[in-house]
């Protein structure tokens, strides 16, 4: 069972490499401990909402990367709208009281440095566009 374990510790995709991608994994980890302490009656509301859209990023990412430029330039349009989506989870949360400013203040950074990753990423697509 070990060398099972060892075995899927090599495998490795190539989306995995990517520091954009590592950066919306870490965003998820973040958005999972503020939603964690929103109200129970907001369960299939708004975090229900904001944990979809921050999953999505991710998703987007790893689901595009395998394709052509063009592909996967429309996979991270898709992560970019979901970054935005996410942006107007926190500003409903924010206003419910269910963050603090500092929590606000600290994730929006966060979903800033992903999109400039993600429109660099895109640049980068479309310079080396092979299709």
């Amino acid at each position: 069972m070990n060398d099972l374990k060892n075995q899927m510790k090599d495998i490795k995709f190539k989306f995995e490499d990517l520091q954009v991608y590592q950066k919306a994994l870490d965003f998820v980890d973040s958005s999972y401990k503020i939603t964690k302490k929103f109200p129970d009656f907001e369960r299939y509301a708004l975090t229900s909402q904001f944990t979809r859209a921050t999953l999505s990023i991710p998703l987007n990412i790893a689901e595009g990367s395998g394709d052509t430029n063009s592909q996967f330039n429309r996979f991270l349009q898709i992560a970019i709208s979901s970054v935005k989506e996410c942006v107007a989870c926190i500003t409903i949360a924010k206003r419910q009281n269910y963050i603090s400013v500092e929590q606000e203040k600290k994730l929006r950074e966060k979903l800033e440095e992903l999109s400039k990753m993600i429109i660099s990423l895109q640049k980068h697509l479309k310079t080396n566009n092979k299709n």
